[in-house]
């Protein structure tokens, strides 16, 4: 992976795609003590970064690929980014989603065209049912994170952010199957100026800092997190990006996570799901690391259920 193939990325997916808006917060800096630029994925099409390595995923297939129709496994954002990236570009889009996922994204992936097959709630289900589907339509099945096309589509939103302030210090992102920290860590690597990543994970789901403590990846024996949208585990075509470019990855509590979602809403006025918050807890959690740097931070998304909320 290339500087030239994430410059190519971003001119591919441009027309289908939001260049997202970035945020400042005076407030917010003083209160803890650096420069804060928030990247809001929250503002992209279907509300998340995932639209960015949907799109990308699916362009890169052959006509005939396209025919057959793409096929993938998620209970949320990755759904809903699928089914808009295909009903966008004229593809059909399976949609393997467990019996359990919340009924308000099942509709979401209906509404953007998206052909819903449910499964038991268990990630081996999941894989099971979409490989079925795979074989019986000849559709083309795509990873939510651990796939080489969505990983460079999702590291857009961080070359944005630079393109926008190239002499960021730190790019905070949250962690979940490890597309976007491994696209961002790409980003960086090449547009930055000595511009270090550093991860933020639930502790309740906490696979990726263990995996970079041992070296191989390893499985969440809970998932026992607010934020839902990092119960997912590293893949091998991303670890390996994560373990050569990202710093580190700091760990946080629930209470933290929801502290954090709060600020953003109460300072920032706007809406961002909890998965949004875990990167810009991790970095309250440790500021004085932080203090008087420049630092971007990825609002991954904000489909939050509002009926739900934490606070």
């Amino acid at each position: 992976m290339t500087r030239e193939d994430l410059l190519a990325t971003q001119t591919r997916i441009a027309p289908y795609i939001h260049r997202t808006p970035v945020l400042t917060s005076r407030l917010l800096d003083e209160q803890a003590g650096a420069i804060f630029f928030f990247k809001c994925e929250n503002f992209q099409r279907m509300g998340a970064f995932k639209m960015r390595g949907a799109v990308n995923a699916i362009l890169q297939l052959s006509d005939a690929q396209k025919a057959k129709g793409v096929v993938t496994h998620s209970s949320g954002n990755f759904a809903q980014a699928l089914a808009l990236a295909a009903q966008s570009i004229g593809v059909k889009a399976y949609i393997v989603m467990p019996e359990n996922a919340p009924q308000v994204k099942k509709d979401a992936v209906v509404g953007y065209g998206g052909t819903i097959i449910e499964c038991a709630s268990t990630p081996a289900a999941r894989e099971e049912m979409a490989a079925q589907v795979e074989k019986e339509t000849g559709a083309y099945f795509i990873h939510p994170s651990n796939d080489l096309e969505v990983i460079l589509g999702q590291g857009t939103a961080a070359l944005e952010l630079l393109e926008d302030y190239p002499d960021l210090d730190f790019i905070f992102s949250p962690v979940g199957g490890g597309g976007l920290i491994g696209g961002t860590a790409l980003a960086a690597h090449y547009f930055g100026q000595d511009c270090e990543v550093v991860g933020g994970e639930p502790f309740g789901a906490d696979d990726a800092y263990r995996s970079l403590q041992s070296g191989q990846i390893e499985s969440n024996e809970t998932t026992s997190t607010i934020a839902d949208g990092l119960r997912t585990q590293l893949g091998d075509i991303n670890f390996p990006i994560i373990q050569k470019h990202v710093e580190k990855i700091i760990r946080v509590e629930e209470e933290e996570i929801i502290a954090a979602m709060r600020l953003v809403w109460e300072r920032l006025k706007i809406v961002i799901e909890p998965s949004s918050a875990v990167a810009f807890a991790a970095l309250l959690k440790n500021k004085q690391d932080y203090a008087g740097k420049k630092v971007g931070i990825l609002l991954s998304g904000g489909n939050v259920d509002l009926t739900k909320l934490p606070f």
